[in-house]
């Protein structure tokens, strides 16, 4: 019987090598120092922006356009539905 991974009687080929090599604490960041981590992390941070899709002015304005609409109408909104309940409120108790 098999499945995704392969035989269940055979084992597979990473439990069958020896390991040749100790286990080392860390890999390649356990031999560098607090800058050396920092400036990895600072070179990944990089990297990483890089591969942002970033919006052209014309989206940009029309994202923030469409925002502040919705907060603006949002706020409208909150501000009828506290004026009827405090007018409610008035109303119950005198």
């Amino acid at each position: 019987m098999t499945d995704a991974v392969g035989s269940i009687d055979m084992p597979d080929a990473e439990d069958e090598a020896p390991q040749s090599k100790k286990n080392r604490k860390g890999g390649k960041r356990g031999k560098k120092g607090p800058l050396g981590r920092l400036a990895l992390f600072y070179r990944q941070i990089v990297a990483e922006l890089r591969k942002v899709v970033w919006p052209s002015r014309s989206q940009l304005t029309t994202y923030t356009t469409v925002v502040i609409v919705f907060v603006v109408v949002m706020i409208g909104l909150v501000t009828v539905i506290d004026y009827g309940f405090q007018e409610a409120v008035k109303y119950v108790f005198g």
